[in-house]
């Protein structure tokens, strides 16, 4: 049995999929018996936990032969990132009540950046999981496909692709999250039983300029990049209602300036971007 946490989210049921593919049964962590009715329809098993509730996550993870961890994504944290220090407390303490078999944590790209940013409540994660006495697979992946997501209505209706990367044609790695669950799946069957940490990007690295050939591509028309000015970044997510913007600019010059990045070989995913932007834009 394998425990998922994150199973609603696309990662999470990616991960699943995978492992029900390959014939494994599955414990999906959900918060409420309505978020689980799907999975326990198809024939998973269901265990109701917030992941701030240490004893019902305890009970999630016993008798769990690997158990994957994916913290809910936070874009607005409070300064010192005391959201993702909360639910890293809890979860350490759970898996070392719980004592699963095997332990793979969705870390990200860059989380070894020592510049604070959005990405560095994985690493905060990270450093504390490492400190513990279980070994544990930390799986960095690339920057995901799917955010090309928010780009579908100003592609199709304006023809513009509105970037916070910068240069435009500057390619970084991305990713699919269909091959960030076939990977989670792979590296929780394997018989490896030691702390490591596995890199993960998509086939081929994507610019901004890339991303607008896609929607192109796949919407029929023409579609151009078009960069966000720098000095329109705070205002602008203000207005979206953040409070706390600093980190996630942080984390745009770093992935602009070239400080978050891999720092050892990757492993390669197969899905295309164009695939996944076909996907996107049928929603």
């Amino acid at each position: 049995m394998y425990a998922i946490t994150g199973i609603t989210g696309q990662v999470g049921g990616a991960v699943a999929n995978a492992l029900l593919e390959a014939n494994q049964l599955v414990r999906a962590i959900v918060r409420n018996p309505n978020k689980g009715a799907a999975w326990a329809a198809r024939g998973f098993d269901i265990a109701l936990a917030e992941l701030s509730d240490v004893d019902a996550l305890t009970r999630a993870f016993e008798s769990a032969q690997g158990v994957f961890i994916l913290l809910p994504p936070t874009f607005d944290p409070e300064p010192g990132f005391p959201e993702a220090s909360k639910l890293r407390d809890v979860i350490i303490e759970a898996l070392n009540r719980a004592k699963p078999g095997k332990v793979v944590y969705l870390s990200t790209v860059g989380a070894q950046a020592t510049q604070t940013n959005l990405l560095s409540q994985h690493s905060l994660v990270e450093q504390a999981l490492r400190e513990q006495d279980f070994p544990v697979t930390f799986l960095r992946p690339a920057w995901f496909m799917e955010n090309c997501a928010w780009d579908v209505a100003s592609a199709r209706d304006e023809g513009i692709v509105h970037s916070f990367l910068h240069p435009l044609d500057r390619a970084i790695p991305m990713v699919a999250t269909q091959d960030i669950g076939k990977q989670a799946a792979k590296l929780l069957l394997d018989d490896e039983n030691i702390t490591r940490t596995v890199e993960l990007e998509g086939p081929h690295r994507v610019s901004p300029n890339d991303i607008a050939d896609a929607f192109a591509h796949v919407l029929g028309k023409l579609v151009s990049a078009q960069a966000v000015p720098r000095d329109s970044w705070q205002g602008l997510f203000e207005a979206q209602g953040m409070k706390h913007p600093l980190p996630r600019i942080q984390m745009l010059d770093g992935f602009n300036e070239g400080w978050i990045d891999f720092e050892g070989r990757t492993v390669k995913g197969t899905t295309p971007l164009v695939d996944v932007i076909r996907h996107i834009c049928t929603f």
